[in-house]
């Protein structure tokens, strides 16, 4: 029979040696954990800027593709560029510190990618909002992030909600139909956001708001209504930045 002493001695070996390793393994995971959850963000950047799906196959196509075409930066309230770590910026706290994605191409914008953050009903949804080059069209949106409930409010992430603020339908005079992108601009250039409706957009000609509206969610009233208020709050706090990009194409 071994003695109290050696059992002793061989569970405290034992408890040492799986600690260790356990400790090891949640160290190599944490670190797997935020290199997806980085390229899972830059995906949504990249996708919002309406890059094409082949390019955003693997983590390391992702960060390449990121790192050639995305130029980020910081800006706070007056349009003014700042120092930061922007990887470290809080989009939903942070009300002094803006990041900003702009697609670049032969020196030009292409496109310019805001984060979105604010409650819905359950949770903080989290995106990203991308605009034309004349910050007045949308290019693009994506949400990733939110405790939303599934078929209802979680239904802000699917293809056929965020496709609403890129397809405006406008009747052509031989009667075909033109999609165009919802806008973020009345006609005198203010920024009004885009409202999510309840029970869905009147397309009818008398109805001339509805080039800033879209389709809510069917049963989800509360998130449709979180998503209009944080959208039009996100959107007026890069004011003066997307006024500089749309009167002197940068910033």
């Amino acid at each position: 029979m071994y003695s109290n002493n050696y059992t002793l001695f061989f569970v405290f070996i034992v408890t040492v040696v799986l600690g260790t390793m356990l400790s090891f393994t949640k160290d190599s995971v944490k670190d797997l954990q935020d290199q997806n959850l980085k390229a899972d963000v830059q995906k949504t950047i990249l996708r919002s800027l309406n890059f094409d799906e082949s390019l955003l196959l693997t983590n390391e196509s992702i960060e390449q593709t990121f790192k050639s075409s995305i130029d980020a930066k910081c800006v706070n309230v007056e349009g003014e560029i700042v120092e930061c770590n922007i990887e470290e910026v809080d989009i939903e706290k942070n009300e002094d510190t803006l990041p900003i994605y702009i697609r670049m191409d032969n020196d030009k914008v292409q496109g310019i990618a805001l984060p979105i953050a604010g409650k819905g009903l359950w949770s903080t949804i989290f995106g990203y909002i991308a605009l034309n080059p004349d910050t007045d069209s949308v290019l693009g949106i994506q949400f990733y992030k939110h405790g939303e409930t599934p078929g209802l409010g979680g239904e802000v992430e699917k293809k056929w909600f965020t496709d609403n603020f890129v397809n405006h339908p406008i009747k052509q005079p031989g009667g075909e139909i033109k999609y165009v992108p919802k806008k973020i601009r009345d006609k005198s250039g203010k920024i009004i956001s885009i409202k999510v409706v309840k029970g869905g957009v009147d397309y009818s000609e008398s109805n001339t708001s509805s080039i800033h509206q879209v389709d809510g969610i069917s049963g989800a009233t509360v998130t449709a209504d979180g998503v209009t208020d944080f959208l039009l709050e996100d959107l007026l706090r890069y004011e003066k930045t997307l006024d500089k990009i749309r009167d002197y194409g940068t910033i």
